[in-house]
């Protein structure tokens, strides 16, 4: 009956062009519209690491007081003494620090201009806690953290822009004036949003190009390329230039912990309880300990990585949707009642209202497959200007895939099926006395 009920519709469309043609129109445009806004919102909003969001937390200290804190929050990184200590201290299965660095790669072969490489010092930990997948070589080990080691890991990308894509495990690369030993190169790796580094803003930004040992960069003296937050606290007491700024309570040094259960979190949040109330006693601190412990999806929503845009543009965008599903209401309402004499005849000649219901939602699906295919349409062609609304580095992650196509016809036809419920009961309501002495 299905391809009976399909053949019914498509004919009975083509019997009102113009009609037919209005609601092809408004169910387009409008999941066209929601479409274009989800495709920019699930990339924004998606769970970034949803095998291990609850398990990764980035630790925080006060360590400047309340009288330079925003509503009572610690500063969103470390400074160099409390990152260096809650390493030290390992009460944490993994765990990792890092800091962002920009170095320059000197040319070899046929290059004669230096190249800037953007990346990371961190430390060992680094690749296994956020799941880094190689694609030739492995991360440096922990015995080459402990002896500063110069090696270094290189981006995909970046291995191809510098090595042509050839396995460089092995090879000697010049950054900066300091040589380094390639251990390994990684796959495409970009998580979107980058949960762990929105210290420096850096949520929707290009992948890291390099990653060489935390250690090594420090005995290297370089400094961070990244957000140095001293927040107005004064670094009184502590020396000039960088041993001083290193002693400093300026926060620019993330730190990251692996916590896989309960206990594992409820002990280290005791542990940093305990660390900043020893440095009260120390005297170092003169307020209570204030600490905080947020896994993936809390750190997320604490630092409102979602842009505000793209949450009052879905919304925009789903009240334009509901407006033509009003409208296809109506125009599917006057479609229906104008049959009332086709329906009439049928119910008199033995079709119970099942049939009815069958049928006319089988047209109004039809009706929702051709706005749904005019919707995939509009949908490829807005993607390609969201730029006009978001900025670069949000714009380039919107895409048309499979799933979002899947999507586009599956809510077209649902939702076209959902507006008809209402014309067709009241199709199926008609009596069919009255029809028949009315004709």
């Amino acid at each position: 009956m299905f391809g009976y009920y399909f053949q019914l519709g498509m004919r009975s469309l083509r019997r009102n062009p113009v009609l037919t043609g209005l609601m092809v129109v408004a169910i387009g445009f409008g999941v066209a519209a929601s479409m274009i806004t989800w495709s920019v919102f699930r990339v924004v909003s998606g769970n970034p690491i949803p095998e291990k969001s609850s398990q990764l937390y980035t630790a925080l200290i006060d360590n400047r007081g309340p009288q330079y804190n925003n509503k009572g929050e610690p500063p969103e990184a470390l400074n160099y003494t409390d990152a260096n200590a809650l390493i030290r201290a390992h009460k944490a299965p993994r765990q990792t620090l890092f800091y962002q660095v920009s170095l320059a790669v000197l040319p070899e072969g046929n290059r004669s201009l230096p190249l800037k490489a953007i990346g990371y010092a961190t430390n060992a930990d680094f690749f296994g806690m956020f799941d880094v997948p190689f694609q030739y070589g492995s991360a440096w080990s922990a015995q080459e953290d402990t002896q500063r080691a110069g090696v270094v890991v290189l981006s995909h990308e970046f291995n191809q822009q510098v090595f042509g894509g050839a396995d460089s495990v092995g090879r000697d690369i010049d950054l900066s004036g300091h040589t380094y030993r390639v251990v390994g190169v990684t796959r495409h790796w970009d998580p979107k949003p980058r949960y762990f580094d929105l210290f420096d803003g850096s949520a929707f930004d290009e992948p890291a190009q390099i990653y060489i040992p935390f250690n090594r960069a420090d005995d290297l003296k370089i400094d961070t390329a990244g957000r140095n937050n001293c927040g107005g606290a004064p670094n009184t007491g502590v020396g000039e230039g960088r041993e001083g700024w290193l002693r400093g309570e300026c926060s620019w040094i993330p730190v990251w912990v692996q916590l896989d259960t309960p206990a594992q979190v409820s002990a280290y949040r005791s542990y940093l309880e305990g660390y900043a109330a020893e440095q009260q006693r120390a005297g170092r601190f003169n307020w209570a300990p204030n600490v905080r412990l947020r896994d993936v999806t809390d750190w997320l929503d604490f630092e409102d990585v979602v842009p505000p845009e793209s949450r009052i543009s879905l919304i925009v965008a789903a009240g334009f949707f509901v407006i033509c599903l009003v409208n296809t209401i109506g125009l599917l309402l006057a479609k229906f009642m104008r049959r009332s004499a086709e329906i009439g005849v049928r119910r008199a000649l033995g079709a119970p209202r099942g049939e009815i219901y069958r049928q006319f939602l089988i047209e109004a699906g039809t009706v929702g497959a051709a706005g749904g295919v005019l919707g995939l349409l509009l949908t490829a062609v807005g993607v390609g200007g969201v730029g006009l609304l978001f900025s670069p580095q949000i714009a380039q992650l919107a895409h048309v895939d499979l799933s979002l196509m899947l999507l586009t016809l599956a809510l077209a036809i649902l939702a076209t099926v959902a507006a008809a419920l209402y014309p067709t009961w009241r199709a199926a309501k008609v009596q069919p006395a009255w029809q028949l002495k009315s004709n």
